[in-house]
């Protein structure tokens, strides 16, 4: 079972999303709106750091 976290950041009644992370470093990505119904996007551990380090730029 997966443990999905969110932001800190975020209120309980904000749309946000929400990341879990597979032990083998995998990094998935949901909708917390849909919650468990949500596609989810999957990350490399590489991909992720990129997205992150792009996003921040942003």
């Amino acid at each position: 079972m997966l443990t999905w976290f969110k932001s800190s950041h975020s209120d309980d009644n904000e749309a946000c999303v929400e990341v879990a992370v597979r032990p083998d470093g995998t990094v998935l990505l949901r909708d917390s709106k849909i919650g468990d119904t949500s596609p989810i996007l999957t990350f490399t551990a590489t991909q992720w750091q990129t997205f992150l380090a792009t996003a921040d730029r942003h």
